[in-house]
């Protein structure tokens, strides 16, 4: 049962509200999956309950690799909800562009790392954006969102979560975008070694032909 006594929203996302609650007089999310509407009901449950509990083995597996993830504290899977730890700290999203570029580099050496370390053990994020990564006082790095995680070792998955990273770098910080990944792949060699680090590296190159070759069919019609 929930031992809460006050909550505060602390942000909406496509499928869930994030509340900062009080769990046993210690702070945390309390990240709730909400129904939608266009949704058939039975079909809406199905969804969000498995995507709540996958999260929670992804966050607890990731964490007992040496991913620095939030703990979780609790998971009520009738009604979508998942309690863990509120890892405080600065998103990786404001604080790139205040760093200096030796410091930007040992973190993006990091991120490899964590991310090979994920790959290497069958998880894959979903959603790697620094939005989704929390450096905290501690000096570690924290991935948070395993929403649209999966458990699979299929290539083309980590390629896709290569790529992912890859857009999101070019979105938000695309003035140091290409040194940034240049230095991702790297630290992701050193946990998969450079064979793997190939092979995943050359499937995001034929992720992002395959979305260039869609942008111009597009054009054409």
């Amino acid at each position: 049962m929930e031992t809460l006594n006050s909550e505060k929203l602390l942000g909406i996302g496509a499928e869930a509200y994030l509340y900062i609650i009080k769990w046993f007089n210690v702070e945390a999310i309390k990240k709730v999956r909400v129904p939608k509407k266009y949704r058939d009901l039975k079909l809406d449950l199905s969804i969000r309950t498995s995507r709540t509990v996958r999260e929670a083995k992804l966050l607890t597996a990731a964490r007992s690799i040496g991913v620095p993830t939030p703990i979780v504290y609790y998971v009520n899977i009738g009604d979508s909800i998942i309690i863990m730890e509120y890892v405080k700290g600065q998103r990786l999203k404001e604080l790139f562009p205040n760093l200096s570029g030796l410091v930007r580099k040992e973190i993006c050496l990091k991120i490899g790392e964590m991310i090979a370390l994920l790959h290497e053990n069958g998880i894959v994020h979903g959603d790697l954006t620094t939005s989704n990564m929390i450096l905290h006082e501690s000096g570690h790095i924290f991935l948070i969102d395993f929403g649209l995680g999966e458990f699979t070792y299929d290539i083309e998955a980590k390629g896709v979560d290569l790529h992912l990273m890859m857009r999101a770098l070019e979105s938000t910080h695309y003035n140091i975008a290409k040194e940034c990944f240049k230095y991702i792949i790297e630290g992701y060699c050193n946990i998969s070694g450079e064979n793997m680090g190939k092979s995943v590296l050359l499937k995001v190159s034929q992720i992002r032909s395959r979305g260039r070759y869609i942008k111009r069919r597009v054009v054409k019609h």
